[in-house]
């Protein structure tokens, strides 16, 4: 009899032996998964979630997360208007959430963003990642720069509203809302 609980308590100690290793085992696992998953899939994953975006320049956005590719993040905000967002420029995210296995990027980069929303002609406020706040119309998209001519956002872009031009390089954008 006394062998048979000693013999019970032995296998009870190794079986909880082994569910402490499995245990261990599977939060290690699960660490090293979430190691491998970038920022940007996890931001894919969560399109379509409520955000909050901390942009450098001291500009906070909130909307939905529309879209999302190489280096860029596209919002929709509560009033319609979308916000096109440079990876660079983000310091923090709030509502992503937990990532999906489902999505996948868009491949195309910024400079492919900028030429769509140049071929839309509507005027747009571009911030910078010091704050500057720049109104007009995007012209000519380059490879890592884009001109836009400064007019007011109520005026068309016609030469009498147009009071200058500037080159606006990818780098110093912190985010182009469209009006």
């Amino acid at each position: 009899m006394r062998w048979d609980r000693l013999f019970d308590d032995l296998e009870a100690q190794v079986a909880a032996r082994a569910r402490l290793e499995l245990d261990a085992e599977i939060a290690e696992r699960t660490r090293l998964e979430r190691a491998r998953i970038t920022l940007g899939e996890r931001i894919v994953g969560a399109v379509g979630s409520e955000v909050t975006l901390r942009v450098r320049g001291g500009t906070i956005v909130r909307g939905r997360l529309e879209d999302s590719g190489d280096g860029w993040v596209l919002l929709l905000e509560a009033g319609g208007r979308q916000v096109l967002v440079p990876a660079p420029a983000v310091l923090g995210l709030s509502g992503l959430g937990r990532p999906r296995d489902d999505t996948r990027a868009r491949r195309f980069g910024i400079g492919s963003a900028v030429r769509g929303i140049s071929r839309d002609r509507r005027a747009v406020v571009v911030i910078d990642v010091d704050g500057g706040t720049v109104h007009g119309t995007i012209g000519a998209v380059g490879a890592d720069a884009f001109d836009i001519a400064e007019h007011p956002l109520d005026t068309p872009r016609r030469p009498e509203h147009v009071h200058a031009e500037r080159v606006i390089p990818f780098a110093a954008i912190a985010l182009i809302t469209s009006t």
